[in-house]
């Protein structure tokens, strides 16, 4: 077999992608671009493990599998720009690369605060050398910590810096509870209490309009003019897909890359999306395109749009039945774990305890069911291991629910 699919995107999404190509029957050539020096690793424990001092990077690094052994890997570039109609993706060294198929995997980068002060002091927590540079700052004694943003990140990273002991952390939010936006308010509730009892604070229902210091950040002032005395900021603020290298192909790049049920691009059958960057419809749901961030999204949609590609790239008619995966997450903050299975932000209008007493035991294990009109969309849980695995038992339950009309 002769030809070539380019994965522009070096991160898990491009690696699963490799390995799914070589799953899927392609045999030709695979070349993998990535604007990280290092292979594929695993991003979830650089908000926790890494920063606490607990993992080395040789335990976060992936071990491709060995049908992708002979796939060719061009680390520290990055795709700056395509020409789909002529099938060349242009690197940021000045090369082109010409492909059959292309495998769109660029992901996500951190959303940074537009507000006036200095930027030394100001971290994000997206790659193996943020998690380096913030831990450095963290092992300062006495050191004050604000969190902008009370989201996944935010909350892990709260959490890191006060198991280390840091002076202060104090977690700056615009919503009224953290992690309001996902789980909504029954949930956000339950977290703040078992947060500010390990000694977070939180500024909440307010957001930041500029930073104090001269040379370093001294302080971070809030909308009600409130000053936080800061060291170290953590801007936790949400995620930009990268998508720029893309343009003026005709693409609707408003909100990641828009995909169609089996994550074709733009009509395309030789361009696929796979990861945090596609905007693609879930059959299991509404069939409303959306991004999903979730640990579990790169295996699953690389194992669909590999398949989907390699189709088409083999001249065969089979076509893959659309894409319907169950979105998995988890927390770890502090000593306890959320484990998600579904897709609870459909169901925030219809909360409902499965088990345990959120306002209770500020300690106790919780089960919560979302739904929408009626039928169970996701479950989430809080608490220890015998939380997550009660919600485990809901996945079969999940798995088996009809499709829900538009």
């Amino acid at each position: 077999m002769t030809g070539r699919i380019v994965v522009a995107g070096g991160s898990m999404g491009g690696l699963r992608a490799a390995e799914q190509l070589r799953a899927a029957g392609w045999t030709g050539a695979v070349t993998v671009v990535g604007d990280e020096p290092h292979m594929p690793y695993n991003r979830p424990p650089l908000s926790k493990e890494v920063l606490a001092g607990r993992a080395p990077f040789a335990s976060l690094a992936f071990t491709p599998k060995a049908a992708a052994a002979d796939v060719e890997w061009r680390l520290g570039t990055k795709a700056v720009g395509a020409r789909l109609d002529e099938r060349t993706v242009t690197l940021d060294d000045g090369s082109t690369l010409s492909y059959d198929g292309l495998v769109v995997a660029t992901g996500m980068r951190p959303r940074r605060l537009r507000c006036p002060g200095p930027l030394a002091g100001r971290h994000t927590v997206r790659t193996l050398a943020d998690a380096r540079g913030l831990r450095e700052e963290l092992t300062r004694p006495g050191v004050r910590v604000v969190v902008v943003g009370a989201g996944f990140i935010g909350c892990e990273v709260a959490a890191t810096a006060a198991g280390l002991g840091v002076g202060e952390v104090t977690v700056v939010d615009p919503l009224p509870l953290p992690m309001a936006g996902p789980l909504g308010d029954l949930l956000g509730r339950a977290l703040l209490r078992r947060h500010e009892r390990r000694g977070v604070r939180f500024a909440l229902g307010t957001g930041v309009t500029g930073f104090e210091g001269t040379d370093r950040v001294t302080g971070v002032v809030l909308g009600d003019g409130t000053v936080l005395p800061a060291d170290v900021v953590v801007e936790s603020v949400g995620s930009v897909a990268n998508v720029e290298w893309l343009q003026d192909n005709g693409l609707d790049l408003t909100d990641g890359v828009l995909t169609c049920a089996q994550l074709r691009v733009g009509g395309r059958p030789d361009v696929v999306a796979v990861g945090d960057v596609a905007r693609f419809p879930n059959a299991r749901y509404d069939g409303v395109p959306r991004r999903v961030e979730h640990w579990s999204i790169p295996a699953d949609t690389a194992r669909h749009a590999a398949k989907a590609l390699v189709a088409h790239l083999l001249g065969e008619e089979r076509e893959p039945a659309p894409f319907a995966p169950l979105p998995t997450f988890w927390s770890d903050q502090h000593d306890f774990r959320l484990q998600s299975f579904g897709a609870p932000v459909l169901g925030l209008g219809d909360v409902r305890v499965l088990d345990g007493d959120p306002d209770g035991d500020p300690e106790g294990d919780v089960l919560v069911g979302y739904h929408h009109t009626d039928r169970l969309v996701g479950v989430v849980a809080l608490g220890g291991r015998t939380a997550a695995l009660d919600a485990a038992r809901y996945r079969a339950q999940l798995l088996q629910q009809p499709a829900l009309t538009a």
